[in-house]
């Protein structure tokens, strides 16, 4: 079903995509099956965007992006599985975007207002929050977990099954290989070390100084303190008592699946 839209004649729509108002696809763009693009969407030339896919509202997708292909997994075996996005998002030239597996939860997600800039990859099944920047060529593998505010500079990237939390900063050219704390800044070259909080990101977003001190003071019982990890959780939960920001880092530790970044 397309509503009224701008398509460029050579573009090829399959007939069960769903196409909402507003919405502009440019010359050579495909558009498969099972696939539904919100009002106001922009899609450039040459994209394509493969079923079941689930467009939001109002983003914009470059040139020769690829979206909704089959998840890199030998283990997928053509089970139903699929791609949500959100609202306002930013994608722009040569993102790749795979679809999910049945073994991963059948679905890889996108939030809303995130910026995900040249050659960026989003593996399956991973998790992505809202107002998240991902910078040229940062990548991940499946089933990353990555919380708003977070920052991906240029060339970095994490392993599979990692979960990164709120407001960290994962500096250029890092591989995280282990979960990262909220507010945390990771940075070294190949596998990333814990290098202080996102002071500057935290400003950025309204953080004041009363704030900032409780989560400086957190990472240095964690990071700083030479106690081992039980040991800085105690801490924590004391911290935690007056400082939301404490408390949403200590249900993060609590939540940890694989080694902490430390």
């Amino acid at each position: 079903m397309i509503h009224a839209a701008s398509i460029h004649p050579t573009a090829l729509i399959d007939p069960s995509a769903t196409i909402g108002a507003n919405v502009s696809i440019g010359a050579y763009s495909v558009i498969g099956a099972e696939v539904e693009i919100g009002d106001g969407t922009v899609i450039g030339p040459h994209v394509v965007i493969e079923g079941p896919t689930r467009i939001g509202r109002d983003n914009r997708i470059a040139q020769f992006a690829s979206l909704g292909g089959e998840p890199q997994d030998k283990k997928f075996a053509g089970e139903r599985t699929e791609l949500v996005i959100g609202d306002r998002n930013l994608i722009r030239e040569f993102v790749t975007i795979n679809r999910g597996t049945g073994e991963g939860g059948g679905a890889t997600r996108i939030g809303n207002d995130n910026w995900l800039l040249a050659y960026v990859h989003i593996a399956h099944d991973c998790q992505l929050g809202n107002h998240v920047v991902f910078s040229n060529y940062a990548a991940l593998a499946g089933h990353v977990e990555v919380g708003d505010w977070t920052v991906f500079a240029g060339y970095s990237g994490a392993h599979q099954f990692c979960k990164v939390g709120a407001h960290a900063f994962i500096g250029m050219g890092c591989l995280v290989g282990h979960d990262v704390p909220p507010f945390v800044t990771m940075a070294n070259e190949q596998q990333g070390r814990p290098r202080g909080i996102n002071s500057e990101g935290l400003k950025r977003r309204g953080f004041d100084a009363t704030r900032i001190a409780a989560i400086k003071r957190a990472y240095r019982t964690l990071y700083m303190a030479g106690l081992s990890l039980p040991e800085a959780r105690e801490k924590l939960v004391e911290q935690a008592q007056q400082s939301d920001d404490v408390r949403a880092m200590l249900e993060f530790l609590d939540h940890s699946e694989r080694a902490l970044a430390r």
